[in-house]
Protein backbone atom coordinates (compact mmCIF):
# COMPACT_ATOMS: atom_id res chain seq x y z
CA UNK A 1 0.00 0.00 0.00
CA UNK A 2 3.15 2.12 0.14
CA UNK A 3 2.67 3.35 -3.23
CA UNK A 4 -0.49 4.95 -2.55
CA UNK A 5 0.27 6.97 0.37
CA UNK A 6 -0.30 10.27 -0.68
CA UNK A 7 -2.34 10.03 -3.90
CA UNK A 8 -5.79 11.16 -3.91
CA UNK A 9 -8.95 8.40 -3.95
CA UNK A 10 -12.81 9.27 -4.49
CA UNK A 11 -14.97 6.73 -2.58
CA UNK A 12 -18.84 7.29 -3.44
CA UNK A 13 -21.71 6.46 -0.69
CA UNK A 14 -18.74 7.66 2.57
CA UNK A 15 -21.54 8.86 4.68
CA UNK A 16 -21.99 4.85 6.20
CA UNK A 17 -21.51 1.43 6.59
CA UNK A 18 -19.23 0.22 3.16
CA UNK A 19 -18.16 3.15 2.02
CA UNK A 20 -17.11 4.72 5.44
CA UNK A 21 -15.24 1.64 6.01
CA UNK A 22 -13.81 1.94 2.93
CA UNK A 23 -12.91 5.38 3.46
CA UNK A 24 -11.70 5.03 6.87
CA UNK A 25 -8.70 2.55 6.43
CA UNK A 26 -7.73 3.99 3.22
CA UNK A 27 -7.34 7.05 5.61
CA UNK A 28 -5.23 5.06 7.96
CA UNK A 29 -2.95 3.93 4.70
CA UNK A 30 -2.48 7.43 4.19
CA UNK A 31 -4.33 8.40 1.23
CA UNK A 32 -5.90 11.69 0.75
CA UNK A 33 -9.74 10.31 0.24
CA UNK A 34 -12.66 12.34 -0.97
CA UNK A 35 -16.12 10.90 1.00
CA UNK A 36 -19.49 11.62 -1.46
CA UNK A 37 -22.67 11.95 0.00
CA UNK A 38 -25.61 13.46 0.40
CA UNK A 39 -24.85 13.10 3.96
CA UNK A 40 -22.05 15.25 4.14
CA UNK A 41 -22.09 15.66 7.34
CA UNK A 42 -21.44 12.02 8.74
CA UNK A 43 -18.25 11.88 6.13
CA UNK A 44 -17.40 15.07 7.86
CA UNK A 45 -17.78 13.48 11.73
CA UNK A 46 -15.54 10.67 10.60
CA UNK A 47 -13.09 13.22 8.99
CA UNK A 48 -13.05 14.65 12.46
CA UNK A 49 -12.17 11.54 14.16
CA UNK A 50 -9.24 10.46 11.62
CA UNK A 51 -8.14 13.41 12.31
CA UNK A 52 -4.18 11.82 13.62
CA UNK A 53 -4.82 9.96 10.71
CA UNK A 54 -1.43 9.86 8.20
CA UNK A 55 -4.54 10.45 5.44
CA UNK A 56 -6.85 12.61 5.26
CA UNK A 57 -10.10 12.30 4.78
CA UNK A 58 -12.39 15.31 2.56
CA UNK A 59 -16.48 15.54 3.02
CA UNK A 60 -18.13 16.72 -0.31
CA UNK A 61 -22.23 16.62 -0.39
CA UNK A 62 -23.30 14.85 -3.57
CA UNK A 63 -26.65 13.61 -4.71
CA UNK A 64 -25.59 10.40 -7.18
CA UNK A 65 -28.28 10.44 -8.86
CA UNK A 66 -27.66 13.96 -10.38
CA UNK A 67 -24.78 13.95 -12.41
CA UNK A 68 -24.32 17.98 -12.14
CA UNK A 69 -23.76 17.19 -8.26
CA UNK A 70 -21.24 14.28 -9.79
CA UNK A 71 -19.58 16.94 -12.28
CA UNK A 72 -19.15 19.57 -9.53
CA UNK A 73 -17.74 17.22 -7.22
CA UNK A 74 -15.08 16.13 -9.56
CA UNK A 75 -14.44 19.57 -10.13
CA UNK A 76 -13.89 20.24 -6.71
CA UNK A 77 -11.00 17.27 -6.90
CA UNK A 78 -9.49 18.75 -9.43
CA UNK A 79 -9.27 22.22 -8.29
CA UNK A 80 -8.39 20.95 -4.38
CA UNK A 81 -6.22 18.27 -4.50
CA UNK A 82 -5.46 17.67 -8.30
CA UNK A 83 -7.24 15.19 -9.85
CA UNK A 84 -8.39 11.34 -8.91
CA UNK A 85 -6.09 8.25 -8.98
CA UNK A 86 -8.30 5.60 -7.17
CA UNK A 87 -12.47 5.45 -7.41
CA UNK A 88 -14.10 3.08 -5.45
CA UNK A 89 -17.96 3.11 -6.83
CA UNK A 90 -20.03 2.27 -3.74
CA UNK A 91 -22.96 3.88 -3.57
CA UNK A 92 -26.19 2.18 -4.19
CA UNK A 93 -29.52 1.78 -3.26
CA UNK A 94 -31.42 -1.37 -2.91
CA UNK A 95 -35.78 -1.78 -3.09
CA UNK A 96 -38.27 -4.66 -1.97
CA UNK A 97 -39.95 -4.09 -5.34
CA UNK A 98 -41.91 -7.04 -7.34
CA UNK A 99 -41.79 -7.29 -10.68
CA UNK A 100 -45.31 -7.83 -11.36
CA UNK A 101 -46.55 -4.70 -9.40
CA UNK A 102 -43.25 -2.84 -9.25
CA UNK A 103 -43.06 1.15 -8.87
CA UNK A 104 -41.28 2.85 -11.79
CA UNK A 105 -39.68 5.74 -9.73
CA UNK A 106 -37.96 3.34 -7.83
CA UNK A 107 -36.76 1.01 -10.73
CA UNK A 108 -35.64 4.66 -12.04
CA UNK A 109 -33.46 5.58 -9.21
CA UNK A 110 -31.91 1.86 -9.34
CA UNK A 111 -30.64 2.93 -12.59
CA UNK A 112 -29.62 6.13 -11.79
CA UNK A 113 -27.53 5.25 -8.39
CA UNK A 114 -26.39 1.87 -9.43
CA UNK A 115 -25.39 1.68 -12.88
CA UNK A 116 -25.53 5.51 -14.54
CA UNK A 117 -23.94 7.37 -11.44
CA UNK A 118 -21.30 4.31 -11.61
CA UNK A 119 -20.59 4.89 -14.72
CA UNK A 120 -20.55 8.79 -15.04
CA UNK A 121 -17.64 8.57 -12.15
CA UNK A 122 -15.63 5.95 -13.63
CA UNK A 123 -15.58 7.60 -17.00
CA UNK A 124 -14.67 11.68 -15.28
CA UNK A 125 -12.05 9.19 -12.79
CA UNK A 126 -10.35 8.15 -16.11
CA UNK A 127 -10.59 11.35 -17.29
CA UNK A 128 -8.73 12.66 -14.45
CA UNK A 129 -5.90 10.05 -14.75
CA UNK A 130 -5.84 10.34 -18.55
CA UNK A 131 -5.15 14.11 -18.42
CA UNK A 132 -2.48 13.98 -15.72
CA UNK A 133 -0.38 11.08 -17.41
CA UNK A 134 -1.84 8.57 -14.61
CA UNK A 135 -1.74 5.17 -15.74
CA UNK A 136 -1.48 2.85 -12.80
CA UNK A 137 -4.82 4.01 -11.03
CA UNK A 138 -7.42 1.76 -9.89
CA UNK A 139 -11.45 1.36 -9.91
CA UNK A 140 -13.11 -0.58 -7.83
CA UNK A 141 -16.97 -1.50 -8.20
CA UNK A 142 -18.91 -2.56 -4.93
CA UNK A 143 -20.99 -4.99 -6.33
CA UNK A 144 -23.16 -7.90 -4.62
CA UNK A 145 -23.52 -11.79 -5.25
CA UNK A 146 -26.87 -10.45 -6.68
CA UNK A 147 -24.77 -9.58 -9.44
CA UNK A 148 -24.25 -12.74 -10.82
CA UNK A 149 -26.88 -14.68 -9.89
CA UNK A 150 -30.81 -13.78 -9.20
CA UNK A 151 -30.94 -15.29 -5.57
CA UNK A 152 -34.08 -16.33 -3.84
CA UNK A 153 -34.60 -13.38 -1.99
CA UNK A 154 -38.14 -11.47 -2.00
CA UNK A 155 -38.35 -8.62 -4.57
CA UNK A 156 -34.73 -7.90 -5.55
CA UNK A 157 -35.10 -9.11 -8.90
CA UNK A 158 -34.75 -5.54 -10.23
CA UNK A 159 -31.72 -4.84 -7.99
CA UNK A 160 -29.96 -7.86 -9.04
CA UNK A 161 -30.52 -7.05 -12.88
CA UNK A 162 -28.35 -3.60 -11.85
CA UNK A 163 -25.65 -5.57 -10.43
CA UNK A 164 -25.71 -7.95 -12.96
CA UNK A 165 -24.68 -4.34 -15.15
CA UNK A 166 -22.05 -3.68 -12.62
CA UNK A 167 -20.58 -7.49 -13.51
CA UNK A 168 -20.98 -6.48 -17.31
CA UNK A 169 -19.42 -2.99 -17.02
CA UNK A 170 -16.23 -3.99 -15.23
CA UNK A 171 -15.52 -6.50 -17.85
CA UNK A 172 -16.35 -4.08 -20.77
CA UNK A 173 -13.86 -1.63 -19.06
CA UNK A 174 -11.30 -4.46 -18.03
CA UNK A 175 -11.29 -4.97 -21.90
CA UNK A 176 -11.57 -1.57 -22.64
CA UNK A 177 -8.24 -0.44 -20.94
CA UNK A 178 -6.63 -3.44 -22.08
CA UNK A 179 -7.34 -2.75 -25.65
CA UNK A 180 -5.79 1.02 -24.86
CA UNK A 181 -2.47 -1.01 -23.44
CA UNK A 182 -3.42 1.13 -20.28
CA UNK A 183 -2.00 -0.08 -16.73
CA UNK A 184 -5.20 1.60 -15.00
CA UNK A 185 -7.16 -1.91 -13.45
CA UNK A 186 -10.57 -2.62 -12.68
CA UNK A 187 -11.89 -4.99 -9.56
CA UNK A 188 -15.39 -5.64 -9.12
CA UNK A 189 -16.22 -7.27 -5.40
CA UNK A 190 -18.75 -8.63 -4.52
CA UNK A 191 -20.40 -9.45 -0.84
CA UNK A 192 -23.28 -11.68 0.20
CA UNK A 193 -25.15 -10.11 3.18
CA UNK A 194 -23.23 -7.05 5.06
CA UNK A 195 -24.70 -5.36 8.11
CA UNK A 196 -24.84 -1.65 6.99
CA UNK A 197 -27.86 0.65 7.59
CA UNK A 198 -29.06 0.36 4.09
CA UNK A 199 -30.20 -3.52 4.90
CA UNK A 200 -31.82 -2.63 8.47
CA UNK A 201 -33.84 -0.20 6.33
CA UNK A 202 -34.99 -2.62 4.36
CA UNK A 203 -35.79 -4.64 7.13
CA UNK A 204 -37.19 -2.01 9.33
CA UNK A 205 -40.35 -1.70 6.32
CA UNK A 206 -40.33 -4.41 5.11
CA UNK A 207 -42.05 -8.09 6.96
CA UNK A 208 -41.09 -10.38 4.10
CA UNK A 209 -37.29 -9.46 5.13
CA UNK A 210 -37.37 -9.68 8.42
CA UNK A 211 -38.26 -13.13 8.14
CA UNK A 212 -35.36 -14.26 5.54
CA UNK A 213 -32.58 -12.61 7.31
CA UNK A 214 -33.88 -13.29 11.11
CA UNK A 215 -30.90 -15.94 11.15
CA UNK A 216 -29.05 -14.78 8.39
CA UNK A 217 -25.00 -14.79 8.61
CA UNK A 218 -23.76 -11.37 7.39
CA UNK A 219 -20.34 -9.53 6.45
CA UNK A 220 -19.21 -6.24 8.36
CA UNK A 221 -18.45 -3.04 6.40
CA UNK A 222 -15.00 -3.58 7.64
CA UNK A 223 -14.69 -6.72 5.55
CA UNK A 224 -15.76 -5.46 2.50
CA UNK A 225 -12.84 -2.71 3.43
CA UNK A 226 -10.03 -5.21 3.75
CA UNK A 227 -11.16 -6.67 0.58
CA UNK A 228 -10.28 -3.04 -1.47
CA UNK A 229 -7.11 -2.90 0.46
CA UNK A 230 -6.26 -6.18 -1.19
CA UNK A 231 -7.12 -5.71 -4.61
CA UNK A 232 -5.63 -2.76 -4.91
CA UNK A 233 -2.09 -3.23 -3.30
CA UNK A 234 -1.14 -6.56 -5.77
CA UNK A 235 1.84 -5.55 -7.83
CA UNK A 236 1.17 -4.02 -11.03
CA UNK A 237 1.56 -7.60 -13.12
CA UNK A 238 -2.08 -8.73 -10.98
CA UNK A 239 -5.36 -8.02 -12.26
CA UNK A 240 -7.93 -8.84 -9.75
CA UNK A 241 -10.83 -8.83 -11.49
CA UNK A 242 -13.18 -10.15 -9.26
CA UNK A 243 -13.59 -11.08 -5.59
CA UNK A 244 -17.06 -12.78 -3.91
CA UNK A 245 -17.05 -12.67 -0.11
CA UNK A 246 -20.02 -14.62 1.70
CA UNK A 247 -20.49 -14.73 5.42
CA UNK A 248 -19.73 -18.64 6.31
CA UNK A 249 -23.33 -20.18 6.46
CA UNK A 250 -24.61 -18.27 3.76
CA UNK A 251 -27.20 -20.18 1.63
CA UNK A 252 -27.50 -18.06 -1.53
Amino acid sequence: MERWSGRVAVVTGASAGIGAAIAQLLVKRGLRVVGLARRADNIQALADSLKDAPGKLYAVKADLSKEEDIMVAFQWVKDNLGGVDLLVNNAAVAHNNNLADGKTEQWRQLLEVNLLALSICTREALQSMKERSVDDGHIVHINSVAGHSVVDFPGIAFYSATKHGVTALTEGLRKELACLKSGIRVTSISPGAVDTDMLRVAIMHDEAFKDVLKDLPMLLPEDIAEAVEYAISVPARVQVHEITIHPTGEKF
